[in-house]
């Protein structure tokens, strides 16, 4: 791994919009009231992965851009704004070169691309740590067909093996700069970052992430039509549960097992705590609750771990084009002490869900021994998850 530094953006936004059909640069088109450029910088400064920013614009947009940043603010992040080149290379190297020299790794970005989470962001960089490269990536839904100079399909690729690349593209900045040097000085030229680096450096690492398919390049006019106006309402669901103590048991909360003298009377293995979240999730996305999936009167649950019945219940909310966003999880019992454990929680959830640990919130708190749970005659949980409906979200 090599030493650290920043971790720094080149944002390109030096195009025109002609096809969406503006006659400026269509990065000042505004969504839901604000401008994409703002928006963009906006998701990256908001991330905290990012240590600085280069803006790459064409230079008849300069003072645009300087009474806009005036109205909305600007980016604290910014260090420099440089005019683009003839091409989309030209005007990432020209961003490369204004990076600061301690920069470690880079990401190069479409300033059209509103939509980048902090999930993107991470993913993208961890992958650099890791491989060297990091460009974020989607499935292709699409069969794809390779045609003759005669528009015949030829042959047809496994859909499995193919992937759309987007933006973020992250590197090792001194890498991927001398793919660009390298490139200008042998009249190599290629679509996007990543193209160069294979040429120069090898195999590209592909990332995932489950915000990927939110992450839109604004290019057509029905992108910004469908994108004005339109917020993402989060969908809030709560839940909660109660199991009885009792001898020969074992405890289990959130997926972790907690030395103790009694454990949760249960159907399943009763993690009172993920029953909590599972009705939290179903019931942020309108889809009943854990008894009407998994009935106790069914043997095929009986003993079954919930950490298995909430990945269940997550890929038929996944099927019901919901996402779950959230979860805050509230455990109240007496004994045993469960700070210990919290950290475990937290990253069982986050796995089973999928989601950043940092967007799972699990706590711990006693009733000062008042009510079943003070007696130690059980445990209760409470929880609340947030969703968003994915065709909102697009």
């Amino acid at each position: 791994m090599k030493s650290h530094g920043k971790t720094s953006c080149v944002v390109v936004a030096a195009g025109r919009g002609a096809r969406a059909g503006f006659e400026s640069n269509k990065v000042f088109q505004k969504i839901n009231g604000v401008s994409v450029i703002t928006t963009t910088l906006r998701a990256l400064e908001a991330s905290g992965e990012i240590d600085e920013i280069v803006l790459v614009l064409s230079k008849d947009d300069f003072n645009q851009y300087d009474e806009l940043s005036k109205r909305e603010g600007a980016c604290r992040l910014i260090k420099a704004i440089v005019p683009g080149g003839s091409t989309r290379q030209m005007s990432v190297l020209s961003g490369l070169k204004k990076l600061s020299k301690d920069t470690a790794i880079a990401l190069i970005h479409d300033g059209a691309r509103p939509y980048i989470t902090k999930d993107i962001i991470e993913n993208v960089i961890k992958d650099v740590r890791q491989f060297g490269s990091g460009v974020i990536s989607t499935p292709v839904i699409d069969t794809i067909k390779v045609i003759d100079e005669d528009g015949f399909a030829v042959s047809t690729p496994e859909r499995d093996t193919l992937r759309a690349v987007q933006t973020p593209q992250a590197f090792w900045y001194d890498q991927i700069m001398e793919a660009h040097v390298w490139a200008v000085e042998n009249g190599i030229s290629a679509t996007d970052d990543a193209a160069l680096y294979e040429k120069k450096f090898g195999k590209v690492k592909l990332t995932a992430s489950e915000d990927a398919s939110r992450n839109k390049k604004l290019t057509l006019p029905e992108d910004f039509m469908s994108s004005k106006y339109i917020p993402i309402v989060p969908r809030i669901g709560t839940g909660y549960d109660v199991h009885r103590l009792t001898e020969g048991r074992k405890l289990i909360l959130c997926g972790v097992e907690i030395p103790f003298e009694k454990g949760l009377l249960g159907h399943s293995d009763a993690d009172v705590a993920l029953h909590a979240l599972t009705d939290a999730m179903l019931g942020a996305c309108a889809m009943g609750d854990i008894g009407k999936l998994f009935p106790d009167s069914d043997d095929r649950y009986k003993g079954i771990s919930s950490i298995i019945l909430l990945k269940e219940a997550n890929r038929r909310i996944r099927e019901n084009k919901f996402r779950i966003t959230s979860a805050d999880i509230t455990i109240v019992c007496q004994r045993p002490k469960l700070a210990p454990y919290i950290d475990m929680m937290r990253e069982n959830v986050a796995n089973a869900l999928s989601l950043p640990v940092s967007h799972i919130s699990v706590k711990a708190t006693t009733t000062e021994k008042l009510g079943f749970e003070g007696e130690g005659l059980g445990i209760s949980a409470q929880s609340t998850a947030t969703a968003i409906y994915e065709e909102e979200a697009l």
